[in-house]
């Protein structure tokens, strides 16, 4: 009989064990069921604190306060080559290597760095995700295709990134959090199928997971060191033990449960900062950090496929009241080239009243882009071939080098008054006329206006106007203006004479009959 006990006692543990080990038929029927079609790219990026204090191949570290002390939190490759660690001292640094620049860690940079990356990554996607201080999520199932596959668009990322001076770790997973554990734990694994995450967290460290250290230290002490054993133990013990929140983590990396996220979105207009270290008056170096900050504004637009009629560039100083420097355009523009040719235009002109300890670029309103106009070419003074400039462009040109008070346009007004029915415009102001108020179908006016009608002589009862003026159409009538002090009434004819130049002639019907010349066609 004690032997039967045993017997039943060791099927119940081995019932028991069993159940702990083999997932519920329903969950796994979840896991293999094609429901999950997401697909979740992670970039982790472990040294951000020391790349988001700005690029450099000089020997330097972050440093934190810990109880009191400065201690090195990350250190450059420089820094490491000399002995320096993570974890000593400032003090310690700099008796290793007294030329060490320290910098104090600036989680406001480290922020800011961040928007600007899922700025940039929005161009790949419209799904970007922070998952941590130091981590982004990217969903890019939507956008396989649309850059050529999984592993044209992974390269294009990862070249983007490095290009911006950051170190990243990578993995690619059908679920968020397995997909950032994965980068955390340094695999560069491409996971494509549900399935296939159980295999690869087993071995994953509960270093990865940023559960809290007395969970982690609990979990070591029972000899429980990466995922695999966590799934391996009773889950109602795990969860009455470590906590539900923990479970529920592991169910969600699996793929049994959803995990939704929060998509990050950018502010519809464009703001951004250029802190410097030091207050600088070197106008090259300025003009270099504005490129920098139009080039984040050309990155801004063209996610939303948007452009900018007008830019302004704030220079902070130290002591007096900032700078300001608007540019426009006459059209909604985008390109940084455009927009930092006009900025070297209107920076030869700026005064500086003292040196700028900061740069701040602001964009205006956007709108969506136009059509380009006609271009014409022009002789550069260093290239061989000539550049090329829209008529906006040299409009714009112009603009900068003498003043928007000095260039104008045209725009047509709801008037029939020929001498009031159209007014200067300022290039830059954004308004066009509707001349849809005004002009008829098949109603002409002439290109050139005079600014007074001109008095013709007759001869005969035939007007003149370097001979006599053959009558082609007319008479058009215009009548109005009766309720102000310039009301007209007055018959309109379209002439030739014998050069062949075609006027645009008047006679009054209220006044004298006499003639008079009003404009030429071209």
């Amino acid at each position: 009989m004690a032997a039967a006990r045993h017997h039943r006692s060791s099927q119940g543990l081995t019932s028991q064990h069993s159940l702990a080990l083999e997932e519920p038929r329903a969950e796994r029927q979840a896991v293999t069921a094609p429901v999950l079609k997401r697909l979740w790219f992670c970039i982790y990026l472990p040294h951000l604190p020391l790349e988001a204090s700005g690029p450099g191949d000089e020997a330097r570290v972050v440093v934190a306060e810990q109880q009191g002390i400065h201690r090195v939190l990350l250190a450059s490759a420089k820094a490491e080559s000399a002995g320096i660690l993570p974890g000593q001292s400032a003090n310690a640094a700099l008796a290793l290597l007294p030329m060490l620049r320290v910098e104090p860690r600036s989680e406001i940079a480290e922020q800011q760095a961040l928007e600007n990356l899922s700025c940039w990554l929005e161009q790949f996607t419209s799904v970007v995700c922070f998952a941590g201080p130091d981590v982004l999520l990217v969903e890019i199932a939507g956008s396989l295709r649309l850059y050529g596959g999984l592993l044209s668009l992974r390269q294009q990322i990862a070249a983007g990134l490095e290009q911006q001076g950051f170190s990243a770790s990578l993995a690619i997973a059908p679920t968020p959090l397995a997909a950032t554990w994965l980068a955390k734990g340094g695999r560069r694994a491409c996971i494509r199928e549900p399935v296939n995450l159980a295999a690869a967290l087993r071995t994953l460290s509960l270093a990865c997971l940023d559960w809290p250290d007395t969970v982690c230290e609990s979990l070591i002490g029972m000899g429980v060191r990466n995922i695999g054993d966590c799934l391996r133990l009773p889950r109602e013990g795990f969860a009455r033990r470590f906590g539900p929140q923990r479970l529920i983590e592991l169910d969600r990396a699996l793929g049994r449960l959803p995990d939704p996220r929060t998509s990050w979105r950018a502010p519809e207009r464009f703001c951004r900062d250029y802190e410097m270290t030091e207050e600088q008056s070197d106008r090259e170096l300025l003009l270099a950090i504005c490129r920098e900050l139009l080039l984040s504004l050309e990155r801004f637009l063209l996610t939303r496929q948007l452009g900018a009629q007008s830019v302004l560039f704030s220079f902070f100083h130290l002591h007096g009241p900032a700078t300001q420097l608007r540019l426009g355009c006459a059209e909604a523009e985008r390109l940084t080239d455009r927009w930092f040719d006009l900025l070297r235009i209107r920076f030869e002109k700026l005064t500086l009243p003292e040196s700028v300890i900061s740069v701040r670029l602001r964009g205006g309103r956007t709108q969506a882009l136009r059509p380009e106009s006609g271009r014409l070419r022009f002789q550069g003074r260093t290239a061989a071939q000539g550049l090329r400039f829209s008529m906006t462009q040299l409009a714009e040109r112009l603009v900068a080098r003498v003043g928007n008070q000095s260039v104008a346009g045209v725009t047509t007004f709801a008037e029939h008054r020929p001498q009031l029915a159209w007014r200067p415009q300022g290039l830059l102001s954004g308004k066009t006329g509707n001349a849809a108020l005004i002009v008829r179908r098949g109603l002409q006016r002439p290109l050139w206006m005079l600014p007074e009608p001109a008095l013709l002589r007759v001869d005969e009862g035939y007007p003149l106007h370097q001979g006599r003026l053959r009558i082609l159409e007319g008479p058009e009538r215009l009548e109005t203006g009766w309720w102000d002090e310039d009301g007209i009434a007055r018959d309109y004819y379209m002439a030739v004479n014998p050069h062949g130049m075609c006027l645009w002639v008047f006679r009054n019907r209220s006044r004298t009959a006499s003639w008079y010349l009003h404009g030429f066609f071209g």
